[in-house]
């Protein structure tokens, strides 16, 4: 008793330092800023001493260019705002977010969610719940705000442990954030800013969204099975009978109008993706590669952008006119332009963050590091299976004291993409296996933006409830999903096979 008592002190002091570290950490822009000036610092202090590296590829050497003498300063002054308009992660994700906010602001959205978790049978309700939770990836807010708390409320509503619903909700929504069915916000965010970073050492690589997608749609089912068993079997258990005198709010069931705004909005969606199947499939497909004939790296792909923002849109107009959420082309255009609005920090971020980016690849420290790396790395032999299971753990221990995805990729990908494509990694790898990282310790870390979110949500059903209440009940989740991950990753790895369109384990020489 006296041993477990230690534990719990020294479990609790430990998580204590980690929101106290995660605290002292200024806010993401500035980070990014302070970032930038670091770089030219270094720059400055790399070109004084000469720092040098032999490029692998054409045996030329590769010099510090510094930021702060009379060209880099030039540099500086001519291409902030050409880095901040050309930073590949801004278009795509403002784009993407005009089909998402006609969908979400029609209601779409919250209505599959509920439709796919109030109409399940009594027996599937936890997978149901699981699963809306990674679908919910696809829109900004919906998973968090509307899914958590109506995954309580229905546990609560059928005589089980509201805890264990909000739960097995948070487990889809944030711990299985790196898995999906279908290509969400995420992915274009995460692919700009891996062929930025791959750009350092070959500027001519493109990145496509759907990188990760194979990968991706098998893990979702892994998150769904895992979150479902981790559930029923080793959490809900220990939560025991619910005790507390909550009041069952209702559960609003699904309206004939939402109904058939969910049927016409299914038929649209069927209507689009056949008139884009046949846009590849046919041999003289419109977007084909028109010199090769080829789907990859062509013209489906290049502007996979486009096809995402029309996959939302359509079904999510189609269902706003049916439900009258959307009776003019002014309402269609407000829920667009507050679907922007969310997006405003974002923009301010991607700024600061473009400036680093781009100083670390015109300073040449990013090449440099890369090469450096790649050859420390090879001289102790960690390379292969264990290098890639070393960087998911670091991805997730990382994730411990910043909880944004992109501002993490942002700062850690122009280091370890160019690294590991040295060691002959393809930046979709090195992309999956941060994604993992960054999914499963989501569900412990009080550095997540929605995580006083959840316990406001707990509190609801017992004011006891707080910051470690959440984290113990988590934890589980955590630790299976990220052994079950690597394991996926590691077979995927032993056989060779591609994480998506375009998507190699390794790169092609």
């Amino acid at each position: 008793m006296k041993l477990k008592t230690i534990a719990s002190r020294l479990f609790n002091k430990s998580l204590d330092y980690i929101e106290i570290i995660g605290n002292k950490l200024p806010h993401p822009a500035t980070l990014f800023g302070l970032l930038a000036v670091i770089v030219a610092i270094v720059s400055l202090i790399g070109a004084m001493v000469g720092l040098t590296a032999i490029h692998p590829a054409n045996g030329s050497i590769i010099h510090v260019k510094n930021l702060l003498n009379g060209d880099g300063l030039r540099w500086i002054y001519e291409n902030v705002v050409h880095n901040f308009v050309n930073f590949p992660p801004l278009g795509y994700v403002l784009a993407v977010m005009i089909g998402i906010g006609v969908a979400e602001g029609s209601g779409l959205f919250n209505t599959v969610i509920r439709a796919l978790v109030l109409k399940a049978p009594t027996h599937l309700i936890t997978g149901s719940v699981v699963l809306a939770g990674v679908l919910s990836h696809l829109a900004s807010e919906v998973g968090y705000v509307i899914l958590i708390p109506l995954g309580a409320m229905v546990f609560y509503a059928i005589g089980r442990h509201p805890m264990a619903g909000l739960a097995a909700a948070f487990c889809g929504v944030s711990g299985g954030f790196g898995a999906n069915f279908l290509i969400g916000s995420v992915d274009p965010i995460l692919a700009g800013l891996s062929q930025s970073a791959a750009g350092i050492l070959d500027p001519t690589m493109k990145i496509n969204a759907a990188v990760n997608f194979y990968f991706m749609f098998v893990s979702a089912f892994m998150i769904v099975i895992v979150g479902t068993l981790v559930t029923e079997k080793i959490v809900e258990p220990r939560l025991k009978k619910y005790e507390g005198d909550a009041e069952k709010l209702p559960v609003h069931d699904i309206t004939p109008e939402e109904k058939k705004g969910l049927k016409w909005a299914g038929i649209w969606l069927f209507i689009f993706a056949v008139a884009l199947a046949f846009t590849i499939i046919p041999e003289n497909g419109l977007f084909r590669n028109p010199e090769t004939g080829t789907i990859l790296h062509s013209p489906f792909f290049d502007g996979i952008i486009t096809g995402i923002l029309v996959f939302f849109f359509v079904p999510g107009l189609a269902y706003g006119i049916v439900t009258k959420s959307i009776r003019n082309d002014t309402d269609m255009m407000k829920h667009i332009i507050k679907s922007m609005g969310t997006m405003a920090t974002y923009i301010v971020l991607v700024f600061f963050a473009a400036q680093f980016v781009y100083f670390f690849r015109y300073s040449n420290l990013g090449l440099i590091l890369a090469i450096d790396g790649a050859e420390f790395l090879k001289s102790i032999g960690f390379t292969g299976i264990t290098l890639i299971v070393a960087f998911v753990l670091l991805s997730a221990f990382i994730n411990m004291f910043m909880g944004s995805a992109s501002a993490k990729w942002a700062i850690m990908a122009p280091v370890f993409v160019p690294m590991f494509m040295l060691l002959d990694y393809h930046p979709a790898l090195t992309q999956a296996a941060f994604r993992i990282g960054d999914s499963v310790t989501n569900l412990i870390t009080p550095m997540m933006s929605y995580f006083a979110l959840i316990v406001a949500f707990a509190q609801k059903y017992d004011e006891k409830y707080g910051i470690g209440t959440i984290i113990s009940t988590m934890i589980p989740y955590t630790v299976i999903l990220t052994i079950f991950w690597i394991i996926i990753l590691v077979i995927w790895m032993l056989l060779g096979l591609p994480l998506g369109p375009d998507g190699p384990l390794y790169l092609v020489k």
